[in-house]
């Protein structure tokens, strides 16, 4: 039985997993059923038994045949609400899927802001990927850590608490030890960590100069690789808000320092199209206008907590990197409002 210690993978759907490497690379685990989860569901059971890979998972593996329950003759397991009782053994055949194979050290630079023994600020620049998915398996952050750090493999996700999309630059707190990892999802649960950004929305700014956006966001019913503002009451989602204020604006574009209060999906991204400023160069979300930038014009640019071991202050800022300077530039926009925050 293989005993290594290994990541917990993202959870994906189903088929993110479905294809096999090599059939002829085949592991078999056996496990033994705890105490502590006697009465749980098999697939929930084998979620905990096998923490690198999501429970969407496990149930494949049940579909498949691949779960065996141990005794004298073997009993192939394969409905996910079966119970699990103490002191049953389970014989699990696993191959190697994209997923399970992202998993893997890739050195490359990173542009670290702030290092202890506790944690990593990380400034992230835009067009990288922070955790392997499907269609990009390979170069993400979580690769970058895995080189950085031998350790960070005994970390879920090798210590990513957050994330930013792939075309959003900017600041990262990374956890180098478990502890810290799960005092920081704690501080970011009860929003005590404090995110920062910088956004250029299309045309001139409307309304008063601070808005406060509580719009529940849930996946978009026409298209599912959006987002959208949805009705709570109606539509599956979650409460989000955001505070924006406008810092210059002009016939063309604003220039928005966003706060969030909360973190979903594209939040950002689509509060702003939802009160009529998509971001430039926004494609998802503003269609296939530009203006001069080839990737939505969000920064990162401040990060502030309380360290979650030593409990000092942290506060740190990224300046804003060349294309969007230079598109603010272009628009006849204020940088000196933000070289003042």
């Amino acid at each position: 039985m293989n005993e290594k210690q290994t990541i917990l993978s993202a959870s994906t759907s189903p088929t993110d997993e479905l294809d096999v490497a090599d059939d002829s690379e085949v592991e078999l685990r056996e496990f033994q059923i705890p105490s502590e989860l006697h009465g749980e569901r098999v697939d929930r059971a084998l979620a905990v038994l096998l923490p690198e890979f999501s429970r969407s998972y496990a149930k494949q593996l049940l579909e498949e045949g691949a779960v065996a329950l141990l005794r004298d003759t073997p009993q192939v397991v394969q409905k996910a609400s079966a119970k699990v009782k103490t002191l049953e053994r389970y014989l699990v055949t696993l191959r190697p899927t994209p997923q399970s194979q992202a998993f893997k050290p890739e050195a490359m630079a990173l542009n670290i802001v702030f290092e202890d023994e506790h944690l990593r600020i990380i400034h992230k620049p835009a067009g990288l990927v922070v955790h392997p998915a499907p269609g990009n398996w390979s170069g993400t952050l979580l690769n970058g850590l895995l080189a950085l750090d031998d350790k960070a493999v005994m970390l879920p996700r090798a210590g990513i608490v957050h994330r930013l999309d792939k075309d959003t630059s900017g600041l990262m707190v990374v956890a180098k030890t478990r502890v810290c990892m799960d005092a920081l999802v704690s501080l970011i649960g009860d929003r005590a960590v404090h995110r920062e950004y910088l956004a250029v929305g299309y045309r001139a700014w409307n309304g008063p100069r601070v808005r406060e956006v509580e719009a529940g966001i849930g996946r978009d019913t026409r298209n599912r690789l959006r987002m959208a503002v949805v009705d709570l009451d109606r539509v599956p989602g979650k409460t989000a808000h955001t505070t924006l204020a406008c810092l210059g604006s002009n016939d063309a574009a604003c220039l928005i320092h966003c706060t969030l209060h909360t973190g979903r999906t594209h939040q950002i991204r689509v509060h702003m199209a939802h009160i009529g400023h998509p971001l430039l160069g926004d494609a998802l979300y503003a269609g296939p206008m530009q203006m001069g930038i080839q990737r939505q014009a969000l920064h990162a640019f401040r990060l502030s907590f309380e360290h979650p071991v030593t409990q000092a202050a942290l506060r740190f800022e990224a300046p804003l990197p060349a294309d969007m300077t230079s598109l603010l530039l272009d628009l006849g926009l204020e940088l000196g409002v933000v070289e003042s925050m």
